[in-house]
């Protein structure tokens, strides 16, 4: 792996913890929803669980397609960089694409399987990021709901971005369920 990309995996791990150990910390109250329509803290990484699966396997099916693959070009770039900064606003929130909120089932595991399955799906990531073809780094990999595509750079810090965003949700979810 890059020093790029390794950078960006680990902000991603450091991300990941941290919002695994806060849904952790609810205890009991982690499958707890703080109101009608809203998400448990274990919905939640149940759907970044979902999420990883998903860009994982696009990023490597596109692999396989690289002749296929478009230049990154700066119009990716302010794309990017637009979403970006809409994930980080806190008073923006978002309704999870369709399709994925149908792969997403109502009832979560509980928070240690769902935790063992996030690290398994993460290796798989991080084995992909290790073979990473180095003509590709420059390439549009993944094909993000909204802003379109991506280079693996520019998804993995969406990645980290996606993670930050669920992570000030899961503060709300914390607040509301413990009064």
């Amino acid at each position: 792996m890059n020093h790029r990309l390794h950078l960006r995996f680990e902000q991603l791990e450091h991300a990941t913890t941290r919002l695994l150990d806060q849904a952790q910390a609810l205890g009991d109250k982690a499958h707890q929803q703080p109101g009608p329509g809203q998400w448990s803290a274990a919905q939640v990484v149940q759907h970044l669980v979902v999420a990883e699966t998903g860009i994982g396997q696009y990023i490597d099916k596109k692999i396989m397609q690289e002749e296929e693959l478009g230049k990154s070009g700066f119009l990716t770039f302010v794309r990017s960089r637009v979403l970006r900064a809409a994930l980080r606003l806190p008073f923006l929130r978002f309704k999870a694409p369709k399709y994925l909120a149908s792969l997403t089932p109502e009832t979560a595991p509980p928070l240690p399987e769902l935790r063992t399955e996030w690290a398994r799906i993460r290796r798989q990531l991080e084995r992909t990021l290790n073979e990473f073809p180095s003509p590709l780094l420059n390439r549009d990999i993944f094909k993000h709901p909204r802003s379109g595509m991506l280079n693996i750079y520019q998804t993995l810090d969406f990645m980290v971005d996606h993670v930050l965003h669920h992570q000030k949700q899961l503060e709300r979810i914390s607040k509301a369920v413990k009064a």
